[in-house]
């Protein structure tokens, strides 16, 4: 019956993606504190992040699955995920030159966030082969870890 309201399948997935990445900004924007300095900042968006994996889980999945499949879709992802992106890559440069964080390249680096919190909290299966439960309790400690792991890997010595 959705269908109905749409023109396309095509048209469907746009305002799909569209509303994702509109309730996955709101959740970022709503953490980012421009005050917070250093891994913070960081930290305060993993946790928006878990948070979002935990109430709406269908959200980071759908991002994940449509940045994976290329295409137009990937393409309309990665356009409004643009905006978001540059002003993270901006933080990190000024964090990086501000000597908080480690000298790496920053993109590479947002991948590797971005690859590492999306990851852990969109794999219910990978948990389970690793014998977790993927139940909010393991999500926490998933969450506490992942910080730990990036706060390792970021804050310079």
């Amino acid at each position: 019956a959705i269908l109905y309201l749409f023109s396309s399948k095509q048209e469907l997935l746009a305002a799909t993606i569209e509303l994702a990445v509109q309730e996955l900004g709101g959740a970022l924007s709503e953490a980012a504190d421009a005050e917070a300095r250093g891994f913070q900042r960081i930290e305060d968006l993993v946790r928006a992040t878990f948070s979002l994996a935990a109430r709406r889980p269908e959200v980071l999945g759908l991002v994940r699955i449509v940045s994976r499949q290329g295409g137009a879709a990937s393409s309309k992802l990665a356009s409004a995920m643009g905006f978001m992106l540059a002003e993270a890559v901006k933080f990190v440069e000024e964090e990086m030159s501000a000597g908080r964080f480690r000298r790496l390249e920053p993109r590479m680096l947002l991948l590797a966030v971005y690859s590492a919190v999306v990851g852990v909290a969109t794999e219910p299966e990978v948990m389970r082969a690793l014998g977790l439960e993927p139940d909010l309790r393991s999500l926490v400690r998933a969450r506490r870890e992942t910080i730990e792991f990036l706060r390792a890997a970021l804050v310079a010595d």
